[in-house]
């Protein structure tokens, strides 16, 4: 390499020289030029996306708990386990149950006899009425016999008050028999020919028997939800109260709520289309569906609300609780469970920017949205 040539090389290289020139001058252009796209790119679309980070998959939970007193002879479900409405969960001692069912079964006996011998007390006692009342018809009709005789001296006065004796025994008696000719009656509803099931005592046994035989029905527990057993540990032996917590069940239907800024809501609405991401399952997307939003913020639910009207205040962004309901065709087999963590994004459908604004009202004009 000759002289010459070194000494342009090395001229090609230093600062000042056209290369190098031709090199800041792309920088100084593309530079500003890329991050004039991207921050056009951010305006664009700026306000359509409202998201949050404070949301959890929430679920329906049942606090599983007789409606009898009992000993626990049989516990069909183990912690964790899933089951499906109408599975048996534990039961009962039945035994006790079953004997009160046939006590009350006898007792329905023991009513229909009674009450059909009330019937026969109702014909003896209108048997007995009308017999009291030709007594009493007799010996008032004697006692005015002897009135005249007495009046013409045929007769003794003892025999007059003897009549009166007769007369008034003879209305006692029958006053007696239609006393026990409305109690009768009245055992019967008022009519001899009453249906049984049309009594009063006999409908009241007949509920303690309906109440027996419930009782009966209650010793088996079963799922009132499709769902999975919680932490429990109910054993057979255990003796439980009526509504004594025996296990928790955990809903098979799974949502999302989503605690939003209250200034991210301006736009949000129910039906809205969202994303769900949660953390278990980095990447995948689940569809949503924003299924209601909350009356009030969680601060207005809480055991000890914010007194704003006392003491120093300081405004704090308040959340509000938004319900999303999870497209169970987006779920692919995977399994969600209460409590887990999520990132929720809703799509508002609405647009800060200028040329997004202009856009949107472009769109709702051409699918007649807006139009006079």
């Amino acid at each position: 390499m000759t002289s010459k040539q070194g000494n342009e090389t090395v001229a090609a290289g230093e600062p000042g020289t056209p290369a190098r020139k031709r090199g800041n001058r792309m920088l100084w252009l593309g530079g500003p030029l890329v991050v004039g796209l991207v921050a056009g790119y951010f305006y664009v679309t700026s306000g359509r996306y409202t998201s949050t980070d404070n949301a959890y998959v929430q679920a329906d939970q049942v606090t599983i708990a007789p409606q009898i007193a009992g000993r626990v002879v049989e516990v069909a479900v183990h912690e964790n386990q899933q089951v499906r409405k109408g599975d048996l969960l534990f039961r009962l001692d039945a035994e006790p149950l079953q004997l009160a069912v046939t006590q009350m079964e006898a007792q329905i006996e023991a009513a229909a006899d009674y009450l059909n011998a009330s019937r026969d007390n109702y014909r003896s006692a209108s048997a007995d009425l009308r017999s009291s009342d030709a007594t009493l018809r007799n010996h008032e009709a004697q006692l005015k016999r002897i009135r005249e005789l007495r009046s013409k001296g045929l007769v003794a006065q003892k025999t007059l008050d003897d009549a009166i004796n007769d007369v008034t025994t003879a209305r006692g008696s029958r006053d007696s028999d239609a006393a026990n000719l409305a109690k009768a009656k009245t055992m019967l509803g008022g009519a001899v020919d009453t249906p049984l099931a049309q009594l009063s005592g006999y409908k009241v046994v007949m509920a303690q028997l309906a109440k027996a035989r419930l009782d009966l029905s209650h010793a088996e527990i079963r799922a009132p939800i499709d769902g999975t057993i919680g932490k429990m540990h109910l054993q057979p032996g255990d003796y439980l109260n009526v509504g004594q917590a025996a296990m928790p069940l955990v809903s098979s239907s799974m949502w999302v709520e989503g605690n939003f800024k209250e200034t991210d809501l301006t736009n949000v609405h129910v039906g809205q289309s969202a994303e769900i991401e949660v953390d278990t399952y980095p990447g995948y997307k689940w569809k949503a569906t924003v299924a209601s939003i909350s009356p009030a913020s969680g601060s207005q639910f809480s055991i000890l609300p914010a007194q704003n009207a006392t003491g120093n205040w300081v405004k704090i962004v308040q959340r509000i609780p938004v319900h999303l309901s999870i497209d169970a065709s987006s779920q692919q087999g995977l399994i969600l469970r209460a409590g887990m963590s999520a990132d929720v994004k809703i799509d508002t459908g609405k647009e800060n920017s200028v040329l997004g604004r202009w856009t949107l009202v472009a769109g709702n004009r051409d699918s007649g949205f807006g139009s006079g």
